[in-house]
């Protein structure tokens, strides 16, 4: 069978499971998102804080995907557990990191005239500091998610959702006549969402970020 009729008899599959690693990816960097940028926040004016934020979240990423989720699996069992919890602590290294430099990058003359006009701390921080530190935080979404598109597929190893599985039955019945086309489709479909994602977080840059601090 060829890998395009291989394609047309999985298609609805293929649908399926690309849609589960869509929704776990996205679903856990809103999660890594909201935590990263809170962590950011709280430690951007402390020197020694935001340097712990950030030797904290550096050092998850050097845990193997395939160790963590088995490190996760006798805690909170299999499936979609493992994996949320396996991304979403992968996903915050870029998004720390971004979120400190972006907000220590803010311009401390705009921060004195909000506080001359009465803004308050929440305030200034909403209204000033987080617009003008949202470019580099945009970009370490993108990193982060580009990251977890490719380790979402180790969920697999746990019964977990997305196109992993699709590799993970190909890798088993290697020798068989539908093994590269598993291993090839799942692969696939990694790389066309990581783009579509990729593309998406470039529209929302244009319509989220001046012109003129995109210049």
């Amino acid at each position: 069978m060829s890998f395009w009729e291989y394609l047309g008899n999985r298609h609805q599959q293929l649908l399926t499971d690309a849609y589960q690693h869509a929704s776990v990816v996205f679903q856990c960097m809103v999660v890594a998102t909201v935590i990263g940028v809170l962590i950011g926040v709280v430690t951007c004016r402390s020197g020694w804080g935001g340097n712990l934020a950030t030797m904290a979240t550096s050092a998850l990423p050097t845990i193997p995907s395939l160790a963590m989720i088995g490190l996760l699996i006798p805690a909170v069992g299999l499936g979609v557990p493992p994996a949320v919890i396996a991304l979403t602590l992968y996903g915050l290294l870029p998004v720390v990191r971004n979120a400190i430099v972006g907000l220590r990058g803010v311009d401390p003359s705009l921060v004195d005239a909000a506080r001359g006009i009465g803004m308050s701390r929440v305030m200034r921080l909403v209204r000033v500091e987080l617009p003008l530190a949202w470019p580099p935080v945009l970009t370490g979404i993108r990193v982060s998610t580009r990251m977890l598109m490719g380790i979402a597929a180790i969920a697999a190893y746990a019964s977990g959702p997305g196109l992993g599985n699709e590799i993970f039955r190909g890798i088993a019945s290697l020798g068989s006549r539908n093994a590269l086309n598993q291993v090839l489709a799942g692969t696939l479909g990694i790389i066309v969402l990581a783009l579509l994602f990729d593309g998406a977080y470039v529209l929302i840059g244009r319509l989220t970020i001046p012109r003129g601090i995109r210049a």
